[in-house]
């Protein structure tokens, strides 16, 4: 089992490595690499996660560094696939205002209230699985893989729908905890 420790880890760091590959196929244009690229991410993932809890391999490096690969992986083809007009800019903008909104919660709740858990809930679990799906197909459509033109307009809406609800969500459980922890903060003080 000594040997198979580290093996999420190293998945993970794959993972990262993987990311200026598929930004630089993307720009120059190699769809159906990037896309392949793309898949051999998505797989390396889930295969990382299935070892870590199949024989208990989880890690405080990988419960950090197996999100950050997947927002950064997500962020860096929403925001290429955006510059080549390929993504709607209001749907990019979404995306990452919502990754933006929920860093600069924790970080404020980090400095101003305490130490952050993050636990994704279903929603924001739901979220990233659709968000993953569009993206998906995007490189497949560019790749001439598949021809989804007609379906895209009420995916797009779909996504935002749960990237806003999903935002809120984070927004409202956050603040919520922030409240209690100062409203205990404060009866704890000695009157």
């Amino acid at each position: 089992m000594g040997g198979m420790r580290h093996v999420p880890n190293l998945i993970t760091a794959l993972r990262f490595l993987l990311i200026p590959v598929l930004v630089l196929l993307l720009v120059e244009q190699h769809f159906v690499a990037a896309f392949a690229v793309f898949v051999v991410s998505a797989l390396s993932d889930l295969a990382d996660g299935m070892i870590a809890r199949r024989w208990n391999l989880r890690t405080q490096f990988g419960a950090m560094a197996d999100p950050l690969a997947d927002k950064l992986t997500m962020l860096a083809v929403t925001l290429v696939l955006a510059s080549q007009a390929l993504m709607p800019l209001w749907l990019a903008t979404a995306i990452v205002g919502r990754d933006l909104v929920i860093v600069a919660g924790a970080v404020a709740f980090h400095f101003l209230v305490g130490r952050v858990e993050m636990a994704p809930s279903w929603l924001s679990k739901f979220n990233t699985v659709l968000e993953f799906s569009v993206l998906s197909v995007l490189l497949a459509d560019a790749a001439q893989a598949i021809e989804v033109t007609a379906w895209l307009p009420p995916l797009f809406i779909f996504v935002t729908v749960t990237i806003v609800a999903s935002g809120v969500h984070y927004v409202w459980v956050w603040g919520r905890r922030a409240l209690r922890s100062k409203r205990g903060a404060a009866a704890a003080e000695p009157r």
